[in-house]
């Protein structure tokens, strides 16, 4: 999928995060959506812990919580997503629904600091 596929279903998505991540890719960041399908079931319980993770740690997130209650909704497969910022300070994961025409949800994760040589 290209970025000029990805810019409307982004456009149309709901609340922060696609806003976030349209902005990331119109700012050049990287993209890719994978082939193949998952369950939106399953990808729930592991976003469901993710959130957990992230609320006990303290690591700021866009759109998590939403993402969970959206695909634990959805009920069907969905095609997997990323975009990483080109500052690399977010990446973005968007669940995209299995015929590529809208998105399900997406969320953010800030990137911590990442320690250089002899840190």
């Amino acid at each position: 999928m290209d970025r000029e596929q990805l810019e409307p279903l982004l456009a149309a998505g709901d609340g922060e995060a696609p806003s976030t991540a349209l902005d990331a890719l119109r700012d050049g960041a990287s993209h890719v959506v994978w082939e193949g399908t998952t369950s939106a079931e399953s990808l729930a319980h592991i976003y469901g812990r993710r959130l957990r993770h992230t609320l006990r740690k303290g690591i700021e997130t866009t759109g998590l919580e939403r993402a969970v209650e959206l695909l634990s909704r959805h009920g069907q497969p969905v095609r997997l997503g990323q975009i990483n910022s080109s500052d690399g300070a977010w990446v973005f994961m968007l669940f995209i629904t299995e015929d590529g025409r809208g998105l399900v949800a997406c969320t953010g994760v800030r990137q911590s600091a990442q320690s250089g040589p002899g840190s």
